[in-house]
């Protein structure tokens, strides 16, 4: 594994090996156990899209790791005043010995593993959300234990998160349903993916049939950013897609409830589900620190 570029990318046995040495990681750090297998590295951390969560988590997983992490803004480099991307990457890869970058179009991700030489992770882009999802098996699997028999069940629109539920889910062996407007469905590449799956995957218009005895739920924001634009006709359009009582009735009683910050309570999330599943959400946020740096590891470590 030499980059994180996307879920597509990666097998089911490297998903795993992933989940696996972040949780041995979470259990080190919990104990007091340091690791420097990341001594003396530098990760340069590209922000074209702001980020609480992701610029924290991977800064602090750096540390953790005994490496140092570089914000770059867009306002800090020549990539946001026109220089192209594979000069950059070029240039980069003789300062830097991995790159963490969050961004909006797929192409740019792609662009830098085409043209640098060194490891690029997939912060964040339109298309899809690795790293986060990562962390969402880290914490299914924390809960429920396993991954077989597992229905996941995704409730709103179909942006980066889905792509990456969606293909995630299907990899490790969970059954996935997807509750969408017709008008925001998932990525076409994705929905050509699932077709090798037959009826492990299912979508549909109609949240409480996905959620039907689901295991696990997830959700996102309505208007995610960039779309601001778009928020009061998104608004319209996702009437119905909230997860709440009558959602949560549908699933399993035991069922888990994932979210993966920031929250609109009372627009995607009732307050009253939000509450009462916060262990398990804020548990999610703290593992995209775990199941990050278990991907610098595989990544940028000498000893892969």
């Amino acid at each position: 594994m030499n980059h994180l570029l996307k879920m597509l990318d990666l097998s089911k046995e490297e998903i795993i090996d992933i989940l696996n040495l972040a949780d041995q990681l979470k259990y080190e750090n919990k104990n007091g156990i340091q690791h420097h297998v990341l001594k003396g590295k530098t990760l340069g951390m590209i922000f074209q899209k702001s980020s609480t969560r992701t610029r924290v988590s991977f800064e602090t997983g750096m540390y953790q790791l005994g490496g140092q992490a570089l914000f770059l803004s867009n306002r800090d480099l020549q990539i946001g005043r026109g220089e192209p991307v594979q000069d950059t990457a070029r240039v980069l890869s003789r300062y830097l010995d991995g790159i963490m970058i969050r961004t909006f179009e797929q192409k740019e991700v792609e662009d830098l593993a085409e043209y640098g030489s060194i490891p690029i992770i997939n912060g964040l882009t339109d298309f899809c959300h690795p790293c986060q999802v990562l962390a969402d098996l880290m914490t299914v699997r924390e809960f429920k234990g396993q991954f077989d028999g597992l229905k996941m069940c995704y409730i709103g629109d179909g942006n980066n998160m889905a792509n990456s539920l969606i293909v995630g889910g299907l990899k490790v062996g969970m059954e996935v349903s997807i509750a969408c407007p017709n008008d925001y469905q998932p990525d076409p590449q994705v929905l050509e993916f699932v077709k090798q799956y037959g009826d492990k995957f299912s979508m549909t218009d109609v949240p409480l049939e996905a959620a039907k005895d689901a295991d696990v739920l997830f959700t996102d924001v309505w208007t995610s950013m960039g779309e601001e634009a778009e928020t009061e006709k998104r608004k319209i359009a996702f009437a119905g897609y909230q997860i709440n009582d009558e959602i949560m009735s549908a699933a399993k009683p035991d069922a888990m409830v994932q979210h993966c910050l920031p929250a609109h309570r009372e627009e995607e999330i009732t307050e009253k589900v939000f509450e009462a599943h916060a262990d398990e959400i804020f548990e999610e946020a703290e593992n995209r620190l775990h199941a990050q740096k278990a991907v610098m590891v595989r990544v940028m470590s000498d000893k892969k």
